[in-house]
C-alpha cells in the first residue's frame, strides 16, 4: 500500500493508493484517536435532547414569572448563537451552530438568571460565556469550565445588586424578594419551594419541571445518574450531619438544576465511573460548605466550577485497570 496523497484541509482524511493485480484502487483512511468503537450518537442529536429537557423548565419559567423569562431566556439563546457564528467567521473556523451547542449554552444561562436581568447584562454574560470561556480555548469540547456557570459567577462578582434582585410568583403579581437560602428556614413552606412558588431564578425554583427534565434525559440515556444521585445525596447527608434540615436545601436554590443540568456536562465532568461519584461527592461536599460556611447564599456555581477545574486531575486516578492489564502474561 502507498500513501499518495493526504487532504490539508481535513486532516483526519486522507486518499491511499493500493495496487491490486496491477491494477489501482484508490481508498479513504479516516485517522483518528480512540475511541475507534463509535456509537451512532451526534453531538446535535445530544444537544437537541438537552433542549428537549430544559423546555418544562422554560415553561414553568414564564408560568411563575411571566413572560419577561420568555424573552430573557429567548434572547440569551440568541445572543449565544449569533456570537458562536461571528467567532467562526472572525477565527476562520468550521462553523458549529449547527450542533445546537451553543443554543443549549444560551437556554442554561437564560434560566440561571433573574428574570428583572437587565438586556445589556445579559449579553455581557453571553459574551463571556460563548467566546471567552468557549471559542477563545479552542470551541467545543477544549473549555473546561461550564460556559454557563462561568459567565454566571462572573455576572455574580461584578453585577451583584442585579443578579440577586429576585422576584416571586404572587398570583398575578412579581415582588421583590430573597431567596429562600437568604432567610429563616421557617419563614418557607417545603411545598412552595418544590412547586417554584420563591424568589430566585428562572429555571431553578420549579424542582417538578427539573425532574421531568431528568427523567427524559435518562430514559433517551443523554446522562448516567451517578453525577446527580452522588451530588444530591452527599448535600442530603452532609445536611443531616449538620443538623440542618435535608429537605430545604435539597429543594432551596439551584442544587437540583445543576446536579442535573450543569454537572453532566461532557466537557467538564470525568469520564470514569468512579471519576464521576467522587467529582459529584465532592460538588455536593463543596456547596454545602458554601452555603452553611461562606459568605455567600449560594454555592453550586463556585462548587461545580471548582470540580470542573479539578476533573482533569481526577481523571489521574486510577479507578479501573488499565487496559492491558491485569491478566497473565503471554511472554
Amino acid at each position: 500500500m502507498h500513501l499518495c496523497k493526504c487532504n490539508r484541509a481535513m486532516p483526519l482524511h486522507c486518499i491511499s493508493k493500493v495496487y491490486f493485480g496491477g491494477t489501482e484502487i484508490f481508498m479513504k483512511l479516516y485517522v483518528s484517536s480512540s475511541p475507534h468503537l463509535r456509537a451512532p450518537i451526534t453531538t446535535r442529536r445530544v444537544m437537541g435532547d438537552v433542549l428537549i429537557a430544559l423546555l418544562p423548565c422554560v415553561v414553568a419559567g414564564v408560568l411563575l414569572y411571566g413572560f419577561r423569562s420568555l424573552l430573557v431566556v429567548g434572547l440569551s439563546t440568541l445572543f449565544c448563537v449569533a456570537l458562536e457564528y461571528l467567532c467562526s467567521l472572525v477565527m476562520k473556523r468550521e462553523q458549529t451552530i449547527g450542533d445546537l451547542s451553543a443554543a443549549v449554552t444560551g437556554v442554561l444561562l437564560g434560566l440561571i438568571m433573574p428574570v428583572s436581568v437587565p438586556i445589556h447584562l445579559l449579553f455581557v454574560g453571553c459574551v463571556t460565556a460563548i467566546v471567552v470561556v468557549k471559542q477563545m480555548l479552542g470551541g467545543l469540547g477544549n473549555n473546561f469550565v461550564n460556559p454557563a456557570l462561568t459567565a454566571r459567577i462572573v455576572m455574580l462578582v461584578s453585577f451583584p445588586t442585579q443578579m440577586t434582585a429576585f422576584t416571586t410568583a404572587q398570583m398575578t403579581d412579581a415582588v421583590t424578594t430573597a431567596t429562600p437560602l437568604a432567610k429563616d428556614v421557617a419563614q418557607t413552606a417545603l411545598w412552595d419551594l418544590f412547586v417554584g412558588r420563591v424568589g430566585g431564578c428562572i429555571g431553578e425554583t420549579c424542582k417538578i419541571a427539573i425532574l421531568i427534565g431528568l427523567v427524559y434525559l435518562l430514559a433517551r440515556r443523554v446522562i448516567s445518574p451517578i453525577i446527580p444521585v452522588c451530588y444530591v445525596g452527599t448535600a442530603a447527608l452532609f445536611s443531616l450531619l449538620v443538623g440542618a434540615s435535608v429537605p430545604f436545601h435539597l429543594l432551596s436554590g439551584g442544587l437540583l438544576f445543576g446536579a442535573v443540568f450543569m454537572a453532566t456536562d461532557y466537557v467538564t465532568s470525568p469520564v470514569s465511573k468512579g471519576g464521576r461519584v467522587l467529582y459529584a461527592v465532592l460538588c455536593g461536599l463543596l456547596t454545602m460548605l458554601i452555603r452553611l460556611y461562606a459568605n455567600l447564599p449560594e454555592g453550586v456555581s463556585y462548587a461545580i466550577v471548582l470540580m470542573n477545574i479539578a476533573t482533569p486531575l481526577i481523571e489521574r486516578i486510577p479507578f479501573g485497570k488499565p487496559f492491558g492489564k491485569g491478566g497473565k502474561s503471554s511472554v
